[in-house]
């Protein structure tokens, strides 16, 4: 049953009902016995979403209602059974409940907008925003407001999230919050409110930004698909404009001479059963015959990855290929590539993380 079911029923009077004792009862009266019988059966029922004034009149009239026999339960149910099976469609309460029925299937800036017009909350307890959100917004947050602030918000998340977050803070400042939780006793729930409004408020004056990706994986994934020359002309340039940002360039690109330092050995089997041999024994001949002592690590750290059949089989049909252009063989490589990340984006295959080199190029 949902707030609304119970908001309609406790609406003043609509038709009258079948038992000749429930006839006489108000809508109100109904709501409380429904409610009643809920409860006496364990039912959750969702008071707290319906508005404060009907959750006082409901509260006032089960607390005026002393004994209702069998027969006047049995009608009340019944009218409520047959209320509700004739309800075809209910709609959310308020600009609130529509934004929250729309959710991504408006624009961020309509949602805003209707929002900031109507002065309503986004979506229901804005405290659920809050410990939703990621765990940069949280360490931002609870190091930019005040300690009372933070200490409202590190009571309001799970303990094993509080403490990761508690964990990542400065010494001094973790401290601080946690004494300061110690004098959070007194807060009033209309305090402990506002200030989730006021957070909730905070994570969503974030504007929305035109990338679903960061500037390094966007630059990183187009050079893997670059010419090994442009991909290195571009790198080169970078180094020499912004060292750090080109490091981080370098940490997210992912080609063929990567694979020693990117790819569990253990893998390697799941990568060449996937890869087409039209793709997998070029690339391995044009790597080997290339002169370049990262392409040949590469391949020679997939050959090696296999068992003693398997490796003696590729090689091969690498001795048959004879000589592969380079145009073809950077194809070919590609294609490799292509199979790695369609393996780790299906989930079986894990990539390595490149260890972070801090030394000057």
């Amino acid at each position: 049953m949902s707030s609304t079911d119970l908001a309609r029923l406790a609406l003043p009077a609509g038709p009258g009902s079948s038992g000749s004792a429930a006839a006489r009862l108000t809508r109100r009266q109904k709501a409380a016995i429904i409610v009643r019988f809920l409860l006496n059966e364990g039912a959750d029922v969702p008071l707290t979403d319906l508005p404060e004034g009907l959750q006082a009149e409901l509260t006032t009239q089960m607390g005026s209602m002393r004994y209702v026999d069998r027969t006047t339960l049995t009608a009340v149910v019944s009218e409520f059974s047959e209320e509700l099976e004739a309800m075809g469609l209910t709609f959310p309460r308020g600009v609130a409940g529509a934004l929250s029925a729309l959710d991504g299937r408006i624009s961020a800036q309509t949602a805003a907008r209707l929002r900031k017009e109507a002065g309503v909350r986004q979506f229901g307890d804005p405290w659920q925003q809050v410990c939703n959100a990621d765990a940069q917004h949280l360490l931002n947050i609870l190091q930019s407001e005040s300690t009372e602030v933070a200490a409202i918000l590190l009571s309001k998340l799970d303990v094993t999230r509080a403490a990761e977050l508690l964990g990542r803070l400065p010494g001094a400042t973790a401290r601080r919050i946690t004494y300061a939780v110690s004098q959070t006793e007194a807060a009033t729930p209309d305090a402990v409110d506002r200030i989730g409004l006021s957070l909730a408020a905070q994570l969503h004056q974030v504007p929305p930004t035109a990338f679903d990706s960061g500037p390094v994986e966007r630059v990183g994934a187009i050079l893997n698909y670059s010419q090994a020359a442009t991909r290195d002309d571009v790198l080169t340039g970078l180094e020499e404009t912004d060292l750090a940002f080109a490091r981080l360039v370098r940490k997210a690109i992912f080609t063929f001479a990567n694979i020693p330092d990117r790819i569990n050995p253990r893998d390697v089997p799941t990568i060449t059963r996937d890869m087409p041999r039209q793709d997998l024994a070029p690339a391995l001949a044009a790597a080997l015959a290339s002169g370049d002592d990262d392409l040949i690590g590469a391949a020679t750290f997939l050959l090696d990855s296999l068992s003693k059949r398997m490796g003696d089989a590729l090689r091969d049909e690498i001795d048959e290929q004879g000589t592969v252009s380079a145009k073809d063989g950077e194809a070919a490589m590609t294609a490799v590539i292509n199979t790695i990340r369609t393996l780790e984006a299906s989930g079986e295959i894990t990539l390595l993380v490149p260890e972070d080199d801090t030394s000057e190029p």
